[in-house]
């Protein structure tokens, strides 16, 4: 692999991540396109996927490091302390969210982990059906939201329901960020706090993967290199941060139908590529 190639992953991986697109679905077009994805050994190509998604990681540790820090001085602070759960400040509880919300996709991920590597989820159909049809159940999200909830108001069973909606992003072309707003927005929230929490609930599960892909990558030596691994990381930080930015910006004042007719237009395109032939499944 090139470094120019490795930016360009960088840069797919840092601008899709967080936005309800799919990084996995354009990393794997790309992949495709540069000719990366080795059917013999598809587990290469999503170890380097989640080794670049620890950049993604870095910045959403940068850019909530003061929500961060205060989740983490609370829940600390608190839970030595032994005070109930129940009477925990906002900022002790939404560290048991995020762990609560991190469980079903720890539990799925390692029961699903030969099934996650194979070709299975590298496959443009599945990847196609996956954006039209969480474009279509986000664009029913959007119908029914009351966009009246708060991050603050954050409780146990939406943490749950939002966490096993972070599961459904083990199918290609579902998108972390998509499914886990979807829910957000399903219960109630504002966009920017479905977004907010979605990025934190991310942080965890994120940085698992890629630590244990990572450890994968150095032991059987991946092929791409280590130069490339490097550049396509750190450059999916920098954008990474860029998008996190961006789309919380973005949700004040926008709805997510952009990214709702995206998502039908490239999954659309996809299917109708691989129907006509000129794309392989």
């Amino acid at each position: 692999m090139s470094i120019l190639t490795a930016i360009v992953l960088g840069l797919i991986q840092g601008l899709s991540e967080f936005i309800p697109i799919s990084s996995t679905a354009h990393l794997t077009l790309a992949g495709r396109a540069y000719g990366l994805i080795n059917p013999a050994s598809p587990e290469e190509w999503t170890a380097f996927i989640a080794v670049i998604q620890l950049g993604t990681l870095i910045a959403v540790l940068l850019y909530f490091r003061r929500d961060l820090v205060s989740i983490t001085r609370a829940f600390v602070g608190e839970n030595l302390k032994r005070v109930p759960v129940a009477s925990q400040s906002v900022d002790s509880r939404t560290g048991w969210y995020i762990i609560a919300g991190t469980l079903p996709i720890s539990v799925i991920g390692l029961a699903l982990k030969d099934w996650i590597e194979g070709m299975f989820t590298k496959n443009l159909a599945v990847i196609g059906s996956s954006l039209v049809g969480l474009a279509l159940i986000l664009w029913l999200a959007e119908r029914a939201a009351k966009f009246t909830r708060s991050i603050e108001g954050v409780r146990l069973k939406d943490a749950l329901i939002i966490g096993l909606a972070q599961a459904l992003a083990l199918i290609p072309g579902v998108s972390r960020s998509g499914s886990t707003i979807t829910a957000g927005l399903f219960r109630g929230f504002t966009r920017e706090a479905a977004a907010r929490f979605s990025f934190l609930l991310s942080i965890p599960a994120v940085g698992a993967s890629g630590i244990l892909e990572l450890v994968h990558a150095l032991k059987h030596h991946m092929s791409f290199g280590v130069a490339p691994l490097v550049v396509a990381t750190v450059v999916a930080g920098i954008s990474g941060y860029a998008s996190i930015a961006f789309l919380l910006r973005y949700l004040r004042t926008h709805s997510t139908g952009l990214f709702i007719s995206y998502r039908i237009i490239l999954g659309g395109g996809i299917l109708l590529a691989i129907a006509l032939g000129r794309l392989a499944p």
